[in-house]
């Protein structure tokens, strides 16, 4: 596994406001020679200022922390530094947190408690440019944003949208409600591999990084709205 940028190992940066935790992600990160902690940031802030200088490929980011929280920051290193994918270090599966960072840009999340090669290979996923949601999570992330915020779609997402093929509409709605490749593949009686196609196209016209995004835009502009 190399970095984002094609060479070396992927850079990763450490967040998390507790010493023992950033000390424990360092060790366990330091056990896979394809991954290099270049630094850590105590709070938030620390995060956007250290991304900015240090370039990481990957930001394992915890989200409850003062002077700037992890939904904040994503927020920010989304706007200011893309490169960085932000990987969201969180207690509870299903915090309010969690959502937020995620549509604030996090490629996705990933238990505290999970085991060392879990965290790994989580790592190795985001700086692939995947998002590690799996489609039972991304189902109750729409669930989340059904309840939490109504669709409001702006004028730029619209001429998104309808840049679309009548066909890759069909895969943005099925990509909202949760659908993995293969489902996709079988609602609409297609191949896995045309599947990828129309699922990559989807997120290059939309400007979206992720599927995980792509439930997102689809939840704002009303491509799916709450329901079976």
């Amino acid at each position: 596994m190399v970095s984002a940028g094609g060479s070396g190992p992927v850079r990763v940066l450490v967040v998390d406001d507790e010493d023992l935790m950033r000390a424990g992600l360092r060790m366990m990160l330091g056990t896979a020679p394809d991954l290099l902690v270049v630094g850590e940031a105590a709070d938030g802030a620390q995060a956007v200022r250290l991304a900015g200088e240090l370039r990481p490929d990957v930001v394992l980011m915890d989200v409850r922390m003062p002077v700037l929280d992890g939904v904040a920051a994503t927020r920010e290193l989304a706007a200011g530094c893309p490169g960085a994918r932000v990987l969201v270090l969180t207690t509870f599966e299903l915090d309010a947190y969690v959502f937020a960072a995620v549509r604030a840009g996090a490629a996705g999340f990933l238990l505290k408690r999970s085991p060392p090669e879990l965290l790994l290979e989580a790592v190795r996923t985001v700086a692939a440019g995947e998002a590690l949601l799996g489609p039972s999570v991304t189902r109750r992330l729409l669930a989340e944003f059904a309840r939490s915020a109504p669709a409001e779609g702006g004028a730029a997402g619209r001429r998104a949208l309808a840049r679309l093929t009548g066909r890759e509409r069909q895969v943005l709605e099925l990509l909202g409600r949760g659908r993995s490749n293969a489902e996709i593949a079988a609602v609409l009686h297609l191949g896995e591999a045309t599947v990828k196609t129309h699922v990559r196209r989807v997120l290059d016209k939309l400007g979206v990084r992720d599927r995980v995004h792509a439930v997102v835009f689809a939840f704002d502009h009303g491509v799916v709205r709450p329901g079976p």
